[in-house]
């Protein structure tokens, strides 16, 4: 093998012109790679077809350049096996798998087995388990398979998500399944845009809503007036203004640029699923997106939900459900072999969706349902949804610019004890803020907050404090010395309840529509929890930004600048998340489980990647049970430079 050899990358041409939102004129094919695209009869129906599957215990996987064509124009993408998306891996649970992985690109390259549970050597994550695979060399992976159910595998180097290295692993129980179905389906999600990522990021880090043509007009100025009056709309307007945010502001890349696929079909096209009559059949979705959220919903079936991350839950059914970039959902539906329906998947922002068919006979077709109008952000999205009990608050925040000048004196807050005494051991709860160099350095005398009635100050060094859930029970916590400065634009006040709410755009959808949505309240393991200890300490922390420099971190603080997570083998730890943004975070902990903390301590929620809500707090407990080094981060291939950190449990 000659490792010297430079091999050429495509994606070395120059740039694409500008291009509004298309849903694809032709179709890059699940399996252009096979020897299909010769015939564009049989390329253009093969992309209705599921994705090839490969299944047993050892495989050759083969990480190369590929052309693709979603758009009308013919692209350079990366590809697993010729694929885009890469083939369906089917396991078995209980056997230990080998997967050769040759790397035939002009740069590193990596496969992370995402929820999987493995050892750290084995996680994929160039930097922190292993030296990523060099052009022209091969890494040989090698696992036991632990669990069952619907997991993903993708590229952890560089922007490679987004140009094609993603796909679906199935894994077959040991044990019968607790799940009954007739027919298996895997569908994935994802998004592609002509223009390559680096592009697309330098775009963001000059101008962050470069794709966002949804801004506010004149029209709806006047519209606002009608409703609300001239002064609230002006004060409104100056909020917003001075805050240097938007109320549309929902997605960083939107439909301007992608265009959105299910499992490689873009919506013009659409995947294709065939049934029988009277089948039962199971839907296993996947997210494979680089950025795009996406509310999937199929008109006129019910859908139960039978699995989330792979893990077995009790059957919930709904008409909707959101699925953040890296979650996984299998559901169950029963449709009529009288009608074809339509799989709808809108991003989070309306600017487009992916389609697929679920039909009897393959001429069929089905409706496609107009998108939801886009939703707004509103105070709960800014961290301001519950404001009970905060009398003599102003709300006008007319005089707030960037909240860092946001008058926050807190001097009169009863009720929260000043001890500054510093926090050690694992005695009471361990708010772990390392690595936020900045927030100490925020100049509270600014604030005023003297009408809050029942808080008193809050400790800038480690100390303890009223557990701000209102339980009465102390907890220490220890501040570091941190940053409130250029990476940090906004604070959530009062951060809302992130476990009930479906998310922006999904709240009023059983009234308007009469739709059921899926929240993670709703969500309880099928098996009972595992470890049933109470949390020895807990870290908390605040994921952090200023959207108009399109800078990301954790406490106000980017990744090359932090400091290692240190948990110890063995521990129990709640990890709380507050999200200070304005925008939907889902975040991913590599080698352990994140189990959510629902109110039921029996059967709690297993969960590799948790949505964070903007302006909200979700919490969840971990088993340090895996030794070595793991990636924790926002799974926004754009953010995560920024919002990563590296745990290390020994």
């Amino acid at each position: 093998m000659n490792h010297k050899k430079r091999i050429i990358s495509p994606f070395e041409s120059g740039p694409i012109s500008r291009r509004k939102f298309v849903t694809g004129a032709a179709a890059g094919g699940a399996l252009l790679g096979l020897g299909l695209q010769s015939d564009p009869t049989l390329a253009a129906a093969s992309t209705r077809q599921s994705v090839p599957t490969l299944r047993g215990s050892s495989f050759d996987i083969d990480i190369g350049y590929k052309t693709v064509n979603f758009t009308g124009h013919e692209r350079p993408a990366t590809a697993f096996n010729g694929t885009v998306p890469g083939p369906v891996l089917r396991w078995k649970e209980g056997e230990r798998v080998t997967l050769r992985v040759t790397n035939h690109l002009a740069h590193d390259s990596s496969i992370h087995w995402h929820g999987m549970i493995l050892e750290a050597a084995m996680d994929g994550v160039p930097g922190i388990s292993f030296d990523g695979i060099k052009p022209g060399e091969t890494f040989t992976y090698q696992f036991d398979v632990r669990q069952n159910g619907t997991f993903w595998y993708h590229s952890h180097s560089d922007f490679q998500e987004q140009t094609g290295l993603y796909g679906a692993i199935v894994i077959d129980p040991a044990k019968p399944d607790p799940v009954s179905f007739d027919r298996d389906y895997v569908v994935v999600l994802s998004d592609w845009s002509d223009e390559t990522p680096e592009r697309i990021y330098r775009k963001l880090k000059k101008q962050s809503d470069y794709y966002n043509f949804r801004q506010r007009t004149a029209g709806d100025f006047f519209r606002d007036v009608s409703e609300k009056g001239l002064g609230q709309t002006r004060k409104d307007r100056a909020m917003w203004n001075q805050m240097r945010m938007s109320d549309r502001d929902l997605s960083d890349v939107t439909g301007y640029t992608y265009t959105f696929l299910m499992n490689g079909a873009t919506p013009d096209d659409g995947w294709l699923g065939l049934f029988k009559r009277g089948e039962k059949i199971r839907l296993r979705f996947v997210n494979g997106s680089a950025m795009s959220i996406y509310d999937v919903r199929i008109p006129g079936l019910k859908m139960t939900v039978v699995a989330a991350d792979g893990q077995n839950i009790e059957p919930v059914s709904i008409d909707e459900f959101r699925i953040a970039v890296a979650e996984t959902y299998d559901v169950i539906v029963e449709p009529n072999a009288d009608s074809a329906y339509t799989i709808f998947a809108q991003n989070i922002d309306r600017t487009g969706y992916a389609r697929g068919i679920l039909s009897p006979d393959p001429n069929w077709t089905a409706e496609v349902p107009p998108l939801d109008p886009p939703p707004l952000l509103g105070h709960r999205d800014m961290g301001m949804g519950d404001m009970s009990g905060m009398s003599g608050m102003d709300h006008d925040m007319s005089g707030m610019s960037g909240m860092s000048g946001m008058d926050h004196d807190m001097s009169s807050m009863s009720g929260m004890d000043n001890n500054n005494s510093e926090a050690s051991g694992k005695s009471g709860m361990d708010h772990d803020m390392s690595g936020m160099s900045g927030m100490s350095g925020m100049d509270h005398s600014k604030h005023d907050m003297s009408g809050m009635s029942g808080m008193q100050e809050m400790p800038q060094k480690g100390g303890e404090m009223l557990d701000p859930a209102g339980y009465g029970s102390k907890r220490k916590i220890t501040h570091v010395a941190t940053e409130f400065g250029p990476h940090v634009d906004m604070r959530a006040a009062t951060p809302a309840d992130g476990l009930s709410d479906p998310g922006i755009g999904l709240r009023d959808n059983q009234r308007l529509y009469n739709r059921r949505v899926l929240t993670y309240a709703d969500i309880r393991n099928l098996e009972q929890t595992e470890d049933r200890r109470d949390p020895e300490r807990e870290i908390e922390l605040h994921l952090t930004g200023n959207m108009t420099r399109y800078m990301w971190s954790m406490n106000g603080i980017k990744f090359k600048e932090a400091d290692l997570l240190r948990l110890s083998f063995g521990e129990r730890v709640r990890i709380s998340l507050v999200n200070d943004t304005m925008m939907t975070h889902p975040i991913h902990l590599h080698g352990m489980w994140s189990e959510l903390e629902t109110g039921d301590p029996e059967y709690m929620p297993r969960k590799h990647t948790v949505i964070v809500q903007p302006g909200s707090r979700i919490s969840y407990l971990v088993t340090a049970d895996a030794m070595g080094g793991w990636a924790f981060h926002c799974h926004l291939i754009y953010h995560m430079p920024g919002m990563f950190r590296e745990v290390r449990v020994s």
